[in-house]
């Protein structure tokens, strides 16, 4: 409790202890009414190593829950990508973290795969980027389309001044001039701010005349 482990966690190691202490109360026993202990005891190891080469796998699988609610990369309610998936974090159990996606499907991932490889935590940070990459014609006016997007940057009231945004020209492709636009955002206004801009960068851009130039094929 002190310790303010993870409630999982906590149930967890009251258990194993109960088992430990109630097999240590066992040998002390047997060995007080005077029997011999050593070839017991030597059984007893050989069947925990056979157990153990059998249940290896679950072995790393309670490894790795152990190591992630002790060092806490993830938490419960968190937004992660891990193992190809992408989700809620809705439960860490002992062997398995369960996740929620999206479209609400339930991903079980064990754990030794999940606490031996890269997690991308995208609930860590209370601020994130949203970058965006926007083409105009070479016969359009550079000015006014930078002109454009810093005017629909500047009146959504979601976008941070601090830091501060980014629109610069960045790339003179093949068939468009490229706009990269970046600014930050609290993590919760993200996809609203993602889905939003795109949009209105299209509706500004058909109102003002300017042209985004798309591969066309007879």
């Amino acid at each position: 409790d002190k310790a303010e482990l993870e409630i999982s966690l906590r149930r967890f190691l009251l258990s194993l202890a109960n088992i430990l202490l109630k097999i240590l109360l066992l040998i002390s026993v047997v060995s007080m009414l005077g029997v011999q202990m050593t070839s017991f005891i030597a059984l007893l190891g050989a069947a925990g190593l056979a157990v153990g080469l059998a249940l290896q796998g679950s072995l790393a699988n309670f490894a790795g829950g152990v190591l992630l609610l002790l060092f806490k990369p993830i938490k419960v309610g968190d937004f992660i990508e891990a193992q190809g998936y992408m989700g809620k974090v809705h439960a860490i159990q002992v062997f398995n973290t369960v996740l929620k996606t999206p479209d609400n499907k339930t991903i079980f991932i064990p754990n030794g795969n999940l606490s031996n490889d890269s997690i991308t935590n995208f609930s860590t940070e209370e601020q994130r980027r949203v970058d965006f990459v926007f083409g105009i014609g070479y016969g359009d006016d550079i000015k006014k389309a930078k002109d454009i997007l810093n005017d629909l940057v500047k009146n959504d009231s979601r976008i941070l001044n601090d830091p501060e945004p980014q629109v610069v020209v960045s790339e003179l492709g093949d068939s468009s001039v490229n706009f990269t636009v970046r600014v930050w955002v609290n993590a919760a206004d993200y996809w609203g701010v993602f889905f939003d801009m795109q949009e209105n960068v299209k509706l500004t851009f058909d109102a003002q005349g300017v042209s985004i130039p798309f591969p066309q094929r007879d």
